[in-house]
């Protein structure tokens, strides 16, 4: 994996982090892959019970696509006469990666560090949570440089902000703050930005820590009322807690319980 995404394991917790500060962590294609491959590998590790995902330094969690790169791109297409290709970035990279997140069977936490613009605005909403740093700011970007939406933001966006509000942000691109952010419902905790990294990381491992499969139950009910029938709703909730009440972990909890005693989870 290049080095412009680090990739680490440790205690049921894997860390992905975006590793371009010096460029605010824009997305050239070597990080596009690198990202990818991060989250899909967290996805399938069962060993895995939770994903924290980061970025290195102190000014940007992620501006996006890398225009300096994209504009090469562009100018070798215009010459040629072919669009073909330009933008499969789409395709290739960012929808991998919002499903990675999104269908991940546990829990994924967005440690916002700075400034999270267009894609990375998107991969920040792919998360389940978000802990956001005081100085940190969000911008859906894409219609400032004339595109549309992607990364799965036009289908995150408006089930965090509503879709009016969406609209709103994404017709008129903006620097959205924390507290802003908070106040939306895109950021769920703003911290003095001093204080994020540990914050964050105590915040995963807690979830690491957890019931891995009511978690990942969890997940997938969200996703799936939000888009059905309260009747299919309560058919999916029953198949599901079927699923979690038959796990060790629930096990666990409730003898903890009549014990008097904190539950150590084990993530079956």
């Amino acid at each position: 994996m290049a080095d412009t995404v680090l990739y680490e394991v440790s205690d049921g917790l894997a860390t992905i982090t975006l590793n371009r500060p010096g460029a605010m962590n824009a997305l050239n294609v070597v990080t596009k892959v690198a990202l990818r491959d991060a989250a899909q590998a967290a996805a399938a590790d069962d060993s895995v019970r939770a994903v924290l995902l980061t970025a290195a330094g102190d000014r940007a969690f992620c501006v996006g696509q890398d225009l300096k790169e994209h504009i090469g791109g562009l100018l070798t297409a215009r010459e040629s006469g072919s669009g073909e290709g330009v933008m499969s970035t789409v395709q290739e990279h960012y929808n991998p990666i919002v499903r990675a997140l999104t269908g991940a069977a546990k829990p994924v936490v967005a440690a916002v560090n700075g400034v999270a613009a267009g894609a990375g605005f998107g991969f920040a909403l792919a998360a389940d949570y978000r802990i956001v740093a005081d100085t940190a700011s969000f911008n859906t970007s894409f219609a400032g440089v004339a595109l549309t939406a992607d990364s799965g933001i036009s289908w995150t966006l408006p089930r965090v902000v509503g879709p009016s509000r969406a609209a709103d942000l994404l017709l008129f691109p903006r620097s959205i703050s924390a507290q802003d952010a908070y106040e939306l419902g895109i950021a769920n905790r703003v911290v003095p930005a001093a204080e994020l990294a540990g914050e964050a990381l105590k915040l995963a491992r807690s979830l690491a820590e957890g019931p891995t499969l009511a978690y990942a139950a969890l997940k997938e009910s969200l996703a799936y009322g939000i888009s059905h029938s309260l009747e299919e709703t309560l058919e999916k909730e029953d198949e599901l807690q079927s699923r979690a009440g038959s796990s060790e972990d629930h096990v666990i909890a409730v003898r903890a319980f009549v014990d008097k005693e904190k539950p150590k989870f084990v993530g079956r």
